[in-house]
């Protein structure tokens, strides 16, 4: 079982019926999610802001926690065959993300924007966990993810099957305006220190950056992740 906490990520498992057991202080017994949870025979129980914190193993709950299974994952295949049919798939693969922060507001930008997918790595990644839970506002019971042993097998995977690999780095020869993106694109993005791998880049079809004006040389992986896929959206319209 996985905790989840906060009260958009605790409103997202009750929801998506995923919620097992909700548990919330005395002040929300009478509260909008406990009325919501009860409407889908979703056990509540009353507990002690202490025990709270104990369950959530963190006392940033906002007086709000709910047990779930843990968050299903998928094959890259699985992903794949879902985008049968789409006009203009977009899958997105993570190359080093390790912030709990971050892989929560990129799941929620993915949301927010149609991804069909996001890979990750099985190893060197944050786990799916209640922080990224929180950040991502409910977003990890929405979009679906895919844990690999090896980025760069996934991205010959995709590319098999008509995919065109589009990774974002600082040495890009070409600006993420100035790339056509009718056609199914598999987004790489990584971690804002590290960046994405030599091998990774090497299996990309293109290599973009997004131009700087400012002072700092670089963006947060979630922030360039946001700017990425809203181009991408806009594009095809």
């Amino acid at each position: 079982m996985l905790q989840v906490f906060g009260k958009n990520a605790v409103k997202a498992a009750i929801e998506s019926r995923q919620a097992k057991v909700v548990y919330v202080p005395s002040r929300h017994s009478q509260g909008e999610l406990v009325a919501l949870a009860k409407a889908r025979s979703i056990p509540v129980k009353i507990v002690r802001d202490d025990e709270l914190d104990r369950i959530a193993s963190t006392p940033n709950h906002q007086g709000y926690v709910a047990s779930i299974d843990n968050i299903p994952l998928y094959s890259v295949n699985e992903l794949i065959q879902d985008c049968k049919g789409k006009k203009y798939p977009t899958i997105l693969l993570l190359d080093g993300i390790e912030d709990p922060q971050n892989f929560g507001a990129i799941l929620r930008s993915a949301d927010a924007f149609g991804v069909d997918g996001v890979i990750v790595k099985k190893h060197g990644e944050v786990p799916l966990n209640g922080t990224v839970a929180k950040v991502s506002t409910g977003a990890v019971h929405y979009v679906k993810v895919a844990t690999v042993p090896n980025l760069t097998q996934a991205i010959s995977k995709l590319q098999e099957n008509g995919f065109w690999i589009v990774s974002s780095a600082d040495q890009g020869a070409s600006s993420y305006l100035d790339v056509d993106y009718r056609c199914p694109i598999g987004l790489v993005v990584g971690n804002e220190g590290k960046g994405i791998s030599r091998l990774v880049l090497e299996h990309s079809d293109f290599i973009v950056k997004i131009p700087m004006h400012g002072h700092v040389n670089c963006l947060n992986a979630s922030v360039a992740t946001g700017i990425l896929l809203a181009n991408i959206v806009s594009s095809r319209l």
